[in-house]
């Protein structure tokens, strides 16, 4: 999107996400993320909190589900989108807020560990090839992606890793990252 302020908001979500669904039955997940800016304070020395900035988030489709499913009240996230700025009035005030158009999302590993599972994307463009259920167990899983250290002494990030064992899926051309 050509013009559009992009950033990138560390924080805390003060609510799990509120999964909802247009008329035309896109999904859309909507959440708050809570910033707060710490300073350090020469004299006490100690760090103290800023303002906190609270920021109204959405997502939308398939994104939406994962995130509704995955994330939860307190969770430390990192997000990525657009910041909109939206006017409206109420009781003849006009009034302006500023909301979040998520097009990334996920936990922030600093303080905590997470597992990934891919999802079954149900069509749309942008398919790279087999994806694994969210259905499935955990042993079918790791055994169905071949996550694999490399070979000692093996580049894992030469051009043909796949071809001798490296890591990743030698069954189709996904990374596998």
């Amino acid at each position: 999107m050509a013009g559009e302020t992009l950033i990138t908001v560390v924080g805390n979500l003060t609510a799990d996400p509120e999964m909802r669904f247009t008329a035309n039955g896109a999904a859309v997940a909507n959440f708050t993320i809570a910033s707060t800016p710490k300073t350090f304070d020469r004299q006490t020395n100690e760090f103290k909190d800023g303002e906190p900035l609270f920021l109204r988030s959405s997502v939308w489709r398939e994104q939406a589900e994962n995130v509704a499913e995955t994330l939860t009240k307190g969770m430390r996230v990192i997000a990525q989108g657009y910041l909109k700025k939206r006017s409206y009035d109420k009781d003849g005030e006009k009034r302006t807020v500023y909301e979040l158009e998520v097009q990334e999302v996920g936990p922030a590993l600093r303080f905590a560990s997470a597992k990934v599972t891919r999802t079954q994307r149900s069509g749309g463009g942008g398919n790279r090839g087999p994806q694994q259920s969210s259905q499935q167990s955990a042993p079918q899983q790791s055994q169905n992606q071949s996550w694999q250290s490399p070979a000692p002494g093996h580049d894992p990030w030469s051009s043909n890793a796949n071809a001798n064992g490296g890591w990743g899926n030698p069954s189709n051309d996904e990374p596998a990252f």
